[in-house]
């Protein structure tokens, strides 16, 4: 495993990690959790992913069981949430980013993942009914109170977190120091662009989501379709569940045209010996602003998988990134 530094902070975090979003409650439990993890862990994975709303809060309550029973130094692993939507509650006050529900959120997100605190503490979508100089106190607060080591952002625009920073800077206080956006072939103008300024100014650190597009940049090892080609759902996948029903409408309706896509970038997977999610991670993970890629699983062979992406860095030439990048065209 490769270890690289979040943006400019002293912490180290592996190039490839492991969330929880979908799986940890709505596909699995402890025992599953798990064996994920260990495989994740044995294999050098050290940042841990979550969120309060990920079930609910019961991936918090999945993850935080599994580490204890797996008994890892808490030294040893990385661990982060994200506060913003809350749990399920319909009472004013049970989302957004207000300092009552930062605060209040941060330690129910503690309580249930049975830790004393977490790494990193994101605010999961920025909140446009807060002023941001409430949200940037109130993540110095949690800061100072030891319930987080680092804060940041995810999704923010370039314009909000630079507006973060010079509040932080304004009152001496400590600003963003990453940012978890989506980042994947299609998904690229925010992270390569947009916050491109951000880099070098504040070094902006990047946890990135969804490499895989929700499961469309997938296929290869001798298949010559996409997993979603056709439009075909297989069974078990995060799109037949009812909670993330919008993603058939999203990814297989409205963003048709990837699925050919992404069958035309398979046989530049098979040329370099590969799965397509492996080319897919080793892509994302190519970007020196990213700090680590966030995958996910719900089986150990997934993990098995998706690791041996780092294999792949190496065989992503320049000539290999422009052939992609003319297969792929128009992004967003």
């Amino acid at each position: 495993m490769e270890y690289r530094r979040l943006g400019r902070t002293g912490l180290k975090v592996s190039t490839l990690s492991f969330g929880a979003w979908v799986s940890f409650g709505y596909q699995l439990g402890v025992p599953e959790a798990k064996k994920l993890i260990a495989a994740a862990y044995e294999r050098g994975v050290n940042f841990f992913d979550n969120a309060e709303t990920y079930a609910n809060g019961q991936a918090e309550e999945i993850m935080g069981q599994a580490l204890r029973e797996l008994g890892y130094k808490r030294e040893e692993y990385v661990i982060s949430t994200k506060v913003f939507f809350g749990t399920g509650s319909t009472a004013p006050n049970t989302t957004g980013l207000s300092r009552k529900h930062i605060i209040e959120g941060t330690r129910a997100s503690l309580k249930r993942l049975g830790l004393e605190y977490v790494d990193l503490l994101f605010c999961h979508r920025p909140d446009p009914e807060t002023p941001i100089e409430e949200t940037v106190r109130a993540m110095n607060w949690c800061i100072d109170q030891g319930y987080a080591f680092y804060w940041g952002t995810s999704e923010w625009s370039a314009e909000q977190i630079e507006e973060a920073w010079r509040i932080a800077e304004r009152l001496d206080l400590i600003g963003p120091a990453m940012e978890q956006p989506q980042y994947n072939i299609f998904h690229r103008k925010r992270v390569e662009e947009e916050y491109a300024p951000l880099y070098a100014k504040h070094g902006l650190g990047l946890t990135t989501w969804s490499p895989l597009a929700s499961g469309v940049l997938t296929g290869g090892h001798f298949s010559v379709k996409c997993k979603y080609s056709g439009g075909l759902i297989p069974e078990g996948t995060r799109m037949t569940l009812e909670r993330y029903k919008f993603l058939q409408e999203k990814k297989l309706v409205e963003k048709a045209h990837q699925l050919q896509i992404v069958d035309n970038l398979l046989p530049v997977a098979e040329e370099l010996g590969c799965s397509m999610a492996q080319l897919s991670l080793a892509w994302c993970a190519r970007n020196p602003n990213v700090s680590t890629v966030i995958t996910g699983a719900t089986k150990v062979s997934q993990i098995e998988d998706n690791m041996a992406a780092l294999a792949v860095l190496p065989k992503l030439t320049d000539d290999v990134v422009a052939k992609i990048d003319k297969i792929v065209g128009g992004t967003e």
